[in-house]
Protein backbone atom coordinates (compact mmCIF):
# COMPACT_ATOMS: atom_id res chain seq x y z
CA UNK A 1 0.00 0.00 0.00
CA UNK A 2 3.24 1.95 -0.21
CA UNK A 3 2.45 5.51 -1.61
CA UNK A 4 5.07 7.48 -3.36
CA UNK A 5 5.64 11.23 -1.72
CA UNK A 6 8.46 13.63 -1.56
CA UNK A 7 7.56 15.57 1.31
CA UNK A 8 8.79 14.45 4.74
CA UNK A 9 6.29 16.67 6.49
CA UNK A 10 4.23 14.22 8.72
CA UNK A 11 0.68 14.36 8.13
CA UNK A 12 -0.71 16.07 11.88
CA UNK A 13 1.52 18.93 10.68
CA UNK A 14 0.23 19.12 6.51
CA UNK A 15 -3.61 18.56 7.83
CA UNK A 16 -3.21 21.11 10.69
CA UNK A 17 -6.31 23.74 10.45
CA UNK A 18 -5.65 27.12 9.18
CA UNK A 19 -9.44 28.29 9.92
CA UNK A 20 -11.53 27.67 13.23
CA UNK A 21 -14.25 26.11 10.37
CA UNK A 22 -11.63 23.59 9.91
CA UNK A 23 -11.06 22.95 13.25
CA UNK A 24 -12.48 19.67 15.03
CA UNK A 25 -13.46 18.95 18.39
CA UNK A 26 -13.46 21.09 21.67
CA UNK A 27 -17.16 22.22 20.67
CA UNK A 28 -17.54 23.44 24.22
CA UNK A 29 -15.35 26.16 23.53
CA UNK A 30 -15.14 26.59 19.61
CA UNK A 31 -18.63 27.79 17.86
CA UNK A 32 -21.17 30.66 17.83
CA UNK A 33 -21.30 31.92 21.59
CA UNK A 34 -18.56 29.93 23.20
CA UNK A 35 -15.88 31.21 25.18
CA UNK A 36 -12.84 30.70 22.92
CA UNK A 37 -14.92 32.17 19.74
CA UNK A 38 -15.90 34.94 21.64
CA UNK A 39 -12.27 36.02 22.74
CA UNK A 40 -11.04 35.59 19.06
CA UNK A 41 -13.95 38.09 18.17
CA UNK A 42 -12.96 40.62 21.10
CA UNK A 43 -10.20 43.35 20.15
CA UNK A 44 -7.68 41.85 22.72
CA UNK A 45 -6.81 38.63 23.86
CA UNK A 46 -6.12 37.63 27.43
CA UNK A 47 -3.41 35.39 28.16
CA UNK A 48 -4.87 31.75 28.81
CA UNK A 49 -3.79 28.04 29.42
CA UNK A 50 -4.65 25.18 27.42
CA UNK A 51 -4.96 22.13 29.51
CA UNK A 52 -5.83 18.66 27.99
CA UNK A 53 -4.68 15.25 26.91
CA UNK A 54 -1.65 15.02 23.91
CA UNK A 55 -3.70 15.36 20.33
CA UNK A 56 -6.54 17.13 21.68
CA UNK A 57 -5.78 20.30 19.20
CA UNK A 58 -3.92 22.53 22.03
CA UNK A 59 -1.17 23.86 19.29
CA UNK A 60 -3.61 24.01 16.64
CA UNK A 61 -5.72 26.22 18.95
CA UNK A 62 -2.84 28.49 19.83
CA UNK A 63 -2.62 29.28 16.14
CA UNK A 64 -6.03 29.79 15.41
CA UNK A 65 -7.09 32.11 18.11
CA UNK A 66 -3.72 34.40 17.50
CA UNK A 67 -5.42 35.26 13.94
CA UNK A 68 -2.71 37.95 12.48
CA UNK A 69 -0.98 38.72 15.33
CA UNK A 70 2.29 38.17 15.80
CA UNK A 71 2.83 34.81 16.98
CA UNK A 72 6.24 33.25 18.98
CA UNK A 73 6.73 30.28 20.32
CA UNK A 74 9.16 28.56 22.79
CA UNK A 75 9.07 24.77 23.80
CA UNK A 76 9.82 24.37 27.83
CA UNK A 77 10.94 21.05 27.35
CA UNK A 78 13.92 22.56 25.00
CA UNK A 79 14.19 26.04 26.46
CA UNK A 80 14.83 28.22 29.81
CA UNK A 81 14.93 31.22 31.04
CA UNK A 82 18.03 32.73 28.52
CA UNK A 83 16.00 31.18 25.54
CA UNK A 84 12.97 33.61 26.93
CA UNK A 85 14.90 36.82 27.51
CA UNK A 86 16.39 36.19 24.12
CA UNK A 87 13.32 36.09 22.54
CA UNK A 88 11.43 38.76 24.58
CA UNK A 89 14.28 40.98 23.37
CA UNK A 90 12.91 40.19 19.53
CA UNK A 91 8.94 40.40 20.90
CA UNK A 92 9.72 44.28 22.26
CA UNK A 93 10.02 45.38 18.55
CA UNK A 94 6.77 44.51 17.94
CA UNK A 95 3.71 47.45 17.92
CA UNK A 96 0.87 44.80 17.93
CA UNK A 97 -0.06 42.80 20.77
CA UNK A 98 2.29 39.38 20.43
CA UNK A 99 1.14 36.09 21.64
CA UNK A 100 3.83 33.80 23.39
CA UNK A 101 3.25 30.32 22.86
CA UNK A 102 4.70 27.76 25.65
CA UNK A 103 4.65 24.39 24.55
CA UNK A 104 4.45 21.98 27.39
CA UNK A 105 4.49 24.69 29.99
CA UNK A 106 4.39 22.44 33.12
CA UNK A 107 8.03 21.59 32.24
CA UNK A 108 9.06 24.66 33.53
CA UNK A 109 9.87 24.87 37.36
CA UNK A 110 8.66 27.85 40.12
CA UNK A 111 11.66 30.27 38.81
CA UNK A 112 11.35 29.48 35.30
CA UNK A 113 7.82 30.61 35.45
CA UNK A 114 8.27 33.65 37.87
CA UNK A 115 10.68 34.95 34.60
CA UNK A 116 7.01 35.24 32.61
CA UNK A 117 5.17 37.63 35.32
CA UNK A 118 6.77 40.84 34.73
CA UNK A 119 5.85 40.36 30.68
CA UNK A 120 2.78 39.28 31.17
CA UNK A 121 1.97 41.68 33.72
CA UNK A 122 3.42 44.41 32.17
CA UNK A 123 1.37 43.03 28.46
CA UNK A 124 5.22 42.77 26.35
CA UNK A 125 3.48 39.48 25.67
CA UNK A 126 0.26 37.73 25.75
CA UNK A 127 0.77 34.58 26.98
CA UNK A 128 -0.96 30.98 25.51
CA UNK A 129 0.36 28.05 27.67
CA UNK A 130 -0.03 24.39 26.94
CA UNK A 131 0.06 21.68 29.55
CA UNK A 132 -1.19 18.03 29.76
CA UNK A 133 -0.60 18.45 33.59
CA UNK A 134 -3.41 19.90 35.95
CA UNK A 135 -2.57 23.89 36.38
CA UNK A 136 -3.50 23.92 39.76
CA UNK A 137 -0.45 21.70 40.48
CA UNK A 138 1.89 22.90 37.80
CA UNK A 139 1.04 26.28 37.26
CA UNK A 140 2.44 28.49 40.06
CA UNK A 141 -0.37 30.76 41.57
CA UNK A 142 0.62 34.30 40.43
CA UNK A 143 0.69 33.12 36.86
CA UNK A 144 -2.53 31.49 37.12
CA UNK A 145 -4.21 34.53 38.51
CA UNK A 146 -3.56 36.60 35.32
CA UNK A 147 -4.75 33.65 32.46
CA UNK A 148 -7.87 32.33 32.07
CA UNK A 149 -7.71 28.19 31.94
CA UNK A 150 -9.21 26.65 29.56
CA UNK A 151 -9.68 22.94 29.57
CA UNK A 152 -10.10 20.68 26.29
CA UNK A 153 -11.18 17.02 25.54
CA UNK A 154 -9.55 14.06 23.99
CA UNK A 155 -11.37 13.47 20.64
CA UNK A 156 -14.48 11.09 20.23
CA UNK A 157 -13.97 8.62 17.75
CA UNK A 158 -16.87 10.52 15.74
CA UNK A 159 -14.12 13.31 15.64
CA UNK A 160 -11.27 11.34 14.90
CA UNK A 161 -13.19 9.54 12.07
CA UNK A 162 -13.54 13.45 10.33
CA UNK A 163 -10.13 13.72 10.58
CA UNK A 164 -8.76 10.48 9.14
CA UNK A 165 -11.82 10.85 6.48
CA UNK A 166 -9.34 13.97 5.64
CA UNK A 167 -6.54 12.21 5.55
CA UNK A 168 -7.54 9.56 2.82
CA UNK A 169 -8.87 12.34 1.22
CA UNK A 170 -5.35 14.32 1.07
CA UNK A 171 -3.25 11.55 0.10
CA UNK A 172 -6.03 9.60 -2.37
CA UNK A 173 -6.58 6.81 -0.48
CA UNK A 174 -9.71 4.19 0.84
CA UNK A 175 -8.66 1.90 3.28
CA UNK A 176 -11.32 -1.08 4.45
CA UNK A 177 -14.45 1.00 6.92
CA UNK A 178 -13.20 -1.70 9.60
CA UNK A 179 -9.18 -0.38 9.03
CA UNK A 180 -10.61 2.97 9.75
CA UNK A 181 -12.48 1.82 12.60
CA UNK A 182 -9.53 0.24 14.04
CA UNK A 183 -7.47 3.65 13.67
CA UNK A 184 -10.30 5.30 15.51
CA UNK A 185 -10.46 3.12 18.36
CA UNK A 186 -6.32 2.59 18.47
CA UNK A 187 -6.07 6.40 18.30
CA UNK A 188 -7.11 6.70 22.05
CA UNK A 189 -8.43 10.15 21.38
CA UNK A 190 -5.41 11.35 19.89
CA UNK A 191 -5.81 13.38 16.74
CA UNK A 192 -1.79 13.59 16.66
CA UNK A 193 -1.69 9.61 16.94
CA UNK A 194 -4.99 8.74 14.30
CA UNK A 195 -2.69 10.63 11.91
CA UNK A 196 0.82 9.07 13.19
CA UNK A 197 -1.31 5.46 12.66
CA UNK A 198 -2.29 6.25 9.23
CA UNK A 199 0.78 7.37 8.13
CA UNK A 200 2.11 3.59 9.26
CA UNK A 201 -0.89 2.00 7.16
CA UNK A 202 0.06 4.24 4.34
CA UNK A 203 3.38 2.97 4.48
CA UNK A 204 2.65 -0.18 4.60
CA UNK A 205 3.59 -2.79 1.72
CA UNK A 206 0.74 -4.41 1.69
CA UNK A 207 -2.94 -3.46 1.36
CA UNK A 208 -4.01 -3.54 4.66
CA UNK A 209 -6.29 -5.78 6.68
CA UNK A 210 -7.89 -5.49 10.10
CA UNK A 211 -5.98 -8.79 11.19
CA UNK A 212 -2.65 -6.64 9.75
CA UNK A 213 -3.65 -3.25 11.24
CA UNK A 214 -3.78 -5.06 14.77
CA UNK A 215 -0.11 -7.07 13.80
CA UNK A 216 0.85 -3.50 13.06
CA UNK A 217 -0.77 -2.04 16.47
CA UNK A 218 0.80 -4.99 18.78
CA UNK A 219 -0.47 -3.37 21.70
CA UNK A 220 -1.88 0.19 22.80
CA UNK A 221 -0.37 1.85 25.52
CA UNK A 222 -2.71 3.32 27.63
CA UNK A 223 -1.63 7.04 28.65
CA UNK A 224 -1.03 7.42 32.55
CA UNK A 225 1.40 9.48 34.02
CA UNK A 226 2.88 7.54 36.80
CA UNK A 227 3.68 11.35 38.64
CA UNK A 228 0.78 12.90 37.60
CA UNK A 229 -2.64 13.52 37.47
CA UNK A 230 -3.48 10.33 35.96
CA UNK A 231 -2.07 8.67 38.52
CA UNK A 232 -3.78 10.57 41.26
CA UNK A 233 -7.01 10.23 39.47
CA UNK A 234 -6.97 6.49 38.86
CA UNK A 235 -5.67 5.23 42.39
CA UNK A 236 -8.82 7.55 43.73
CA UNK A 237 -10.99 6.42 41.12
CA UNK A 238 -9.99 2.26 42.87
CA UNK A 239 -10.15 3.93 46.13
CA UNK A 240 -13.55 5.00 45.85
CA UNK A 241 -14.71 2.13 43.97
CA UNK A 242 -13.78 -0.13 46.67
CA UNK A 243 -15.67 2.02 49.14
CA UNK A 244 -18.45 2.22 47.05
CA UNK A 245 -18.61 -1.28 47.58
CA UNK A 246 -18.57 -1.84 43.51
CA UNK A 247 -16.25 -4.46 42.76
CA UNK A 248 -16.36 -4.28 39.08
CA UNK A 249 -14.94 -1.10 38.62
CA UNK A 250 -12.70 -1.57 41.58
CA UNK A 251 -10.83 -4.50 39.14
CA UNK A 252 -11.24 -2.23 36.11
CA UNK A 253 -9.53 0.43 37.84
CA UNK A 254 -6.96 -2.73 39.17
CA UNK A 255 -6.29 -3.46 35.84
CA UNK A 256 -6.12 -0.52 34.35
CA UNK A 257 -3.34 0.37 36.63
CA UNK A 258 -1.19 -2.39 36.34
CA UNK A 259 -1.81 -2.87 31.98
CA UNK A 260 0.01 1.53 32.44
CA UNK A 261 2.74 0.67 34.45
CA UNK A 262 1.64 1.30 37.67
CA UNK A 263 4.00 0.03 40.89
CA UNK A 264 2.02 -3.08 41.97
CA UNK A 265 3.32 -2.48 45.50
CA UNK A 266 2.24 0.86 45.58
CA UNK A 267 -1.08 -0.35 44.80
CA UNK A 268 -1.04 -3.29 47.33
CA UNK A 269 0.15 -0.63 50.20
CA UNK A 270 -3.01 1.71 49.42
CA UNK A 271 -5.33 -1.26 49.51
CA UNK A 272 -3.23 -2.48 53.22
CA UNK A 273 -4.52 1.29 54.29
CA UNK A 274 -7.86 1.03 52.86
CA UNK A 275 -8.98 -2.11 54.63
CA UNK A 276 -8.10 -0.66 58.14
CA UNK A 277 -9.61 3.43 57.00
CA UNK A 278 -12.28 2.12 55.50
CA UNK A 279 -13.34 -1.74 56.25
CA UNK A 280 -12.03 -1.78 59.81
CA UNK A 281 -14.02 -3.39 62.77
CA UNK A 282 -16.63 -4.23 60.56
CA UNK A 283 -14.79 -7.01 59.13
CA UNK A 284 -11.28 -7.49 60.96
CA UNK A 285 -10.00 -10.31 58.21
CA UNK A 286 -9.64 -7.66 55.59
CA UNK A 287 -6.21 -6.02 56.77
CA UNK A 288 -5.23 -9.71 56.86
CA UNK A 289 -6.22 -10.70 53.06
CA UNK A 290 -4.74 -6.60 52.15
CA UNK A 291 -1.54 -7.93 53.79
CA UNK A 292 -1.56 -11.62 52.66
CA UNK A 293 -2.66 -10.44 49.03
CA UNK A 294 0.50 -7.61 49.13
CA UNK A 295 3.05 -10.58 50.63
CA UNK A 296 1.55 -12.70 48.11
CA UNK A 297 2.42 -10.94 45.22
CA UNK A 298 6.09 -10.46 46.91
CA UNK A 299 6.26 -14.15 46.25
CA UNK A 300 4.62 -14.69 43.10
CA UNK A 301 5.78 -11.72 41.32
CA UNK A 302 3.61 -9.78 38.54
CA UNK A 303 3.24 -12.37 35.97
CA UNK A 304 0.77 -13.86 38.24
CA UNK A 305 0.63 -11.94 41.49
CA UNK A 306 -2.16 -9.94 39.86
CA UNK A 307 -4.72 -12.85 40.73
CA UNK A 308 -4.09 -12.32 44.60
CA UNK A 309 -4.49 -8.55 44.35
CA UNK A 310 -7.53 -9.45 41.81
CA UNK A 311 -8.74 -11.56 44.83
CA UNK A 312 -8.42 -8.84 47.76
CA UNK A 313 -9.78 -6.11 45.53
CA UNK A 314 -13.25 -7.85 45.37
CA UNK A 315 -12.89 -8.77 49.04
CA UNK A 316 -12.45 -5.40 49.84
CA UNK A 317 -15.06 -4.02 47.63
CA UNK A 318 -17.60 -6.60 49.32
CA UNK A 319 -16.69 -6.40 52.81
CA UNK A 320 -19.08 -3.90 54.87
CA UNK A 321 -17.39 -0.35 55.25
CA UNK A 322 -16.57 1.66 58.48
CA UNK A 323 -14.36 4.16 59.21
CA UNK A 324 -15.03 4.13 63.06
CA UNK A 325 -11.68 3.86 64.29
CA UNK A 326 -10.31 5.99 61.81
CA UNK A 327 -12.56 8.67 62.71
CA UNK A 328 -11.84 7.55 66.50
CA UNK A 329 -8.34 8.54 66.47
CA UNK A 330 -8.83 12.01 64.25
CA UNK A 331 -11.16 12.84 67.03
CA UNK A 332 -8.62 11.54 69.82
CA UNK A 333 -5.63 13.58 67.96
CA UNK A 334 -7.77 16.47 67.74
CA UNK A 335 -7.71 16.52 71.84
CA UNK A 336 -4.13 16.07 71.30
CA UNK A 337 -3.07 19.06 70.27
CA UNK A 338 -6.22 21.10 71.56
CA UNK A 339 -5.46 19.84 74.97
CA UNK A 340 -1.46 19.53 75.39
CA UNK A 341 -0.43 16.66 77.88
CA UNK A 342 -3.05 16.11 80.06
CA UNK A 343 -2.65 14.82 83.58
CA UNK A 344 -2.96 10.75 82.87
CA UNK A 345 -4.87 9.45 86.02
CA UNK A 346 -2.69 8.24 88.75
CA UNK A 347 -5.19 4.98 89.35
CA UNK A 348 -3.52 3.99 85.71
CA UNK A 349 -0.13 5.12 86.33
CA UNK A 350 2.76 2.77 86.13
CA UNK A 351 4.61 2.73 90.15
CA UNK A 352 7.65 0.57 89.95
CA UNK A 353 9.82 2.25 92.92
CA UNK A 354 8.24 3.05 96.34
CA UNK A 355 8.37 6.92 95.84
CA UNK A 356 5.79 6.48 93.12
CA UNK A 357 3.71 3.89 95.23
CA UNK A 358 3.86 6.84 98.23
CA UNK A 359 2.76 9.37 95.45
CA UNK A 360 0.17 7.39 95.06
CA UNK A 361 0.82 6.17 91.38
CA UNK A 362 -1.21 3.01 90.72
CA UNK A 363 -3.35 3.55 93.70
CA UNK A 364 -7.25 2.05 93.44
CA UNK A 365 -6.10 0.33 90.22
CA UNK A 366 -8.70 -2.48 89.44
CA UNK A 367 -7.02 -5.68 87.60
CA UNK A 368 -9.48 -6.72 85.36
CA UNK A 369 -8.87 -10.16 85.11
CA UNK A 370 -9.45 -10.17 88.93
CA UNK A 371 -13.12 -9.38 87.92
CA UNK A 372 -15.20 -12.36 86.84
CA UNK A 373 -16.59 -10.65 84.03
CA UNK A 374 -13.79 -8.43 83.27
CA UNK A 375 -15.01 -4.99 83.67
CA UNK A 376 -14.02 -2.57 85.93
CA UNK A 377 -15.41 0.54 87.74
CA UNK A 378 -12.48 3.27 87.18
CA UNK A 379 -12.18 5.59 84.36
CA UNK A 380 -9.29 5.92 82.48
CA UNK A 381 -9.09 9.37 79.96
CA UNK A 382 -7.80 12.72 81.67
CA UNK A 383 -10.37 14.44 83.75
CA UNK A 384 -11.10 16.87 81.15
CA UNK A 385 -11.87 13.92 78.57
CA UNK A 386 -13.60 11.58 81.18
CA UNK A 387 -17.31 11.62 79.05
CA UNK A 388 -14.98 11.62 75.41
CA UNK A 389 -16.50 8.78 73.19
CA UNK A 390 -14.18 8.89 70.34
CA UNK A 391 -15.21 5.50 68.60
CA UNK A 392 -18.56 5.04 67.55
CA UNK A 393 -19.06 1.46 66.15
CA UNK A 394 -21.29 0.92 63.02
CA UNK A 395 -24.25 -2.06 62.67
CA UNK A 396 -22.44 -3.02 59.86
CA UNK A 397 -20.44 -6.55 60.09
CA UNK A 398 -18.72 -7.66 62.85
CA UNK A 399 -18.93 -3.49 64.46
CA UNK A 400 -22.81 -4.76 65.05
CA UNK A 401 -20.96 -7.10 67.84
CA UNK A 402 -18.34 -4.84 68.94
CA UNK A 403 -21.33 -2.41 69.95
CA UNK A 404 -23.44 -4.79 71.50
CA UNK A 405 -20.92 -5.10 73.35
CA UNK A 406 -19.90 -1.79 74.35
CA UNK A 407 -23.31 -1.41 75.52
CA UNK A 408 -22.92 -4.67 77.86
CA UNK A 409 -19.86 -3.35 79.13
CA UNK A 410 -21.49 0.28 80.01
CA UNK A 411 -24.63 -1.48 80.83
CA UNK A 412 -22.17 -3.98 83.83
CA UNK A 413 -19.67 -0.49 84.78
CA UNK A 414 -23.17 1.30 85.70
CA UNK A 415 -24.19 -1.80 87.98
CA UNK A 416 -21.01 -1.76 89.56
CA UNK A 417 -21.29 2.09 90.58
Amino acid sequence: MSTSSSKKVPLAHLLRPQTLENYVGQSHLIGIGKPLQTLICGKFLPSMILWGPPGCGKTTIARLVAQDRPFFTISAVLSGVSALRALISEIQAETQQVILFIDEIHRWNKAQQDALLPYVESGTITLIGATTENPSFEIIAPLLSRARVFTLKSLSKKEIRVILDRAQAHVDLNLPEDVVEGLCEAADGDARQALNLFEMVMNSESDMTLSGLLTLLQKKQLRYDKAGEGHYDTISAFIKSMRGSDPNAAVYYLARMLEAGEDPRFIARRMIIFASEDVGNADPRALQVAVSAAEAFDRVGLAEGWIPLSQAVVYLATAPKSNASYAAYKGALQDVVSHGNLEIPFHIRNAPTKLMKALNYAKGYEYAHSDGDAVVKHTHLPKLLIHKKYYAPTKRGYEKIISERLDWLAEQKHKKL
